[in-house]
């Protein structure tokens, strides 16, 4: 089974959609990462949502960190573009507006548990919420062999910038404001930061050498 990428964002608010996409939630470049979702679920007693089988998984060359999922993701189970939320559908925008390719790219969250507890409002992490996830920003990397360039998405995620030069010294590190709603409506500055820092990543990506996974 396969599916086109969408077109529009906010696809999977359409059961139909969903489904396709969840059976496709075994796919191989998704498989590692899964995995260590899973794990990470298991020590934090918290669900942790699934890479999206449509984007790149480990074959990705440039890592989108946000901050922490928001309760929305409970809905669809994966860390997506095409969520039913604002911050996913300004993600899928900007992204398209870019030109990155979906493969070459794979969303994550700097504290990658949920944190809310249910029916609570979304929240930013807490220091200590962000402390206990440093340690998976390691095997996660680990499992990103082609990564050419990271763009930091928001105050709290970066805050891996240093984590992330001292396990990839030399991977370009791009930081942008957060795609909520929220932010990019405060300013016309926020979109064109985001815009600006995503363009610089496709520049990375036209020139970087292609990996070998």
């Amino acid at each position: 089974m396969s599916e086109p990428a969408p077109d529009h964002p906010k696809s999977l608010r359409d059961p139909a959609r969903l489904a396709v996409r969840r059976a496709l939630a075994e796919v191989p470049h998704i498989a590692p990462i899964r995995a260590l979702a899973r794990r990470i679920g298991m020590e934090r007693g918290a669900p942790v949502p699934d890479p999206d089988p449509l984007d790149g998984g480990v074959r990705a060359r440039m890592l989108l960190l946000l901050e922490t999922p928001g309760p929305a993701v409970l809905h669809t189970g994966f860390v997506t573009r095409d969520s039913a939320t604002g911050t996913a559908a300004n993600l899928f925008r900007f992204l398209r507006e870019a030109g990155i390719p979906r493969g070459d790219s794979v969303i994550w969250n700097a504290v990658p548990w949920v944190i809310h507890a249910e029916g609570a409002r979304n929240r930013p992490p807490r220091r200590d919420e962000l402390r206990a996830a440093e340690p998976y920003l390691a095997p996660f990397l680990d499992l990103l062999p082609d990564l050419a360039v990271a763009v930091l998405a928001g105050r709290f995620a970066g805050e891996a910038r240093p984590a992330i030069a001292a396990l990839r010294p030399g991977l370009p590190v791009i930081g942008v404001p957060h795609p909520s709603p929220t932010y990019v409506c405060t300013s016309p500055e926020v979109p064109a930061r985001i815009r600006a820092g995503l363009a610089e990543a496709a520049v990375i990506l036209r020139t970087s050498p292609a990996g070998n996974s």
